[in-house]
């Protein structure tokens, strides 16, 4: 920074973009290929070749805020309106998911018996493990503002505690949401309940691994000193994604779990 003459931080040339593309095409080609033949290979190179980017990326971002010195305060400024820019367009993705729901559900059409749920499908029982997933989330959002506070006291054995319960429910939660998948009655086959069911909650879980896997990287930055009172926003960024998913999280528990049953 010592030869630039304005606090906007010009990013080096980077691959990785270009790499993550390339990912991502191998990851759709092979998607569709192993549907119709079941060769996996090159999809599982398409996830390896993304894996491989978001180690290397964070890893150069990482430096760039920490020992480098780039991330000045109209930067980090940047990247929040970023970061909040993009949990907007989230909610916009799972606004589709609620509005095929409620499409299907407040008039169902004759083909589905005209009533909701669908003839023929046993559907979950709300009060037992979507409860006890609903109770898990709303506690690692509690601890992930313990985490935050923590930070921002400068109590740094407290938030590494808090952001390590965070993780561990974040991951029961997943567990829990797997089981569930296992043992449900019906499939995404099963109808248009079925189809908006595993969409809504699978790309609900989905956020839920992203998430935790922010929130493990965060994790590890705190053990190696890389957070400070006034330094944080990687953890800010990964704690408002997180309140996002715990949000949608009650949105689909009421209307999907709840009064879709």
């Amino acid at each position: 920074m010592s030869n630039t003459f304005h606090p906007y931080h010009l990013v080096d040339p980077s691959p990785w973009p270009y790499v993550s593309a390339c990912g991502a095409f191998f990851l759709t080609l092979g998607s569709v290929i192993y549907f119709h033949y079941s060769f996996i290979w090159i999809m599982l190179l398409g996830l390896l070749i993304l894996g491989t980017t978001f180690v290397v990326w964070c890893r150069d971002i990482i430096r760039e805020a920490t020992f480098q010195g780039h991330h000045t305060e109209i930067v980090k400024k940047g990247l929040k309106i970023g970061m909040l820019l993009f949990i907007v367009s989230e909610i916009c993705f799972f606004v589709s998911f609620f509005w095929a729901f409620f499409h299907s559900s407040l008039a169902p059409a004759i083909e589905l018996g005209a009533l909701w749920p669908p003839t023929g499908i046993q559907i979950l029982n709300p009060f037992s493990v979507p409860l006890l997933n609903t109770a898990i989330l709303l506690s690692s959002g509690a601890t992930v503002t313990w985490a935050h506070h923590a930070i921002i006291n400068g109590d740094r054995k407290q938030a590494i505690v808090g952001l390590v319960s965070t993780v561990l429910l974040g991951m029961i939660f997943t567990a829990l949401q797997i089981v569930e998948y296992i043992e449900a009655p019906f499939a995404i086959s099963d109808s248009v309940y079925g189809s908006t069911f595993f969409m809504a909650t699978g790309f609900h879980g989905f956020h839920v691994l992203v998430g935790t896997t922010f929130l493990l990287v965060c994790l590890l930055r705190l053990v190696f000193h890389q957070y400070t009172r006034h330094h944080h926003f990687g953890f800010e960024a990964a704690s408002w994604y997180w309140h996002f998913v715990d949000v949608v999280w009650l949105f689909l528990y009421v209307c999907i779990y709840w009064w879709g049953s």
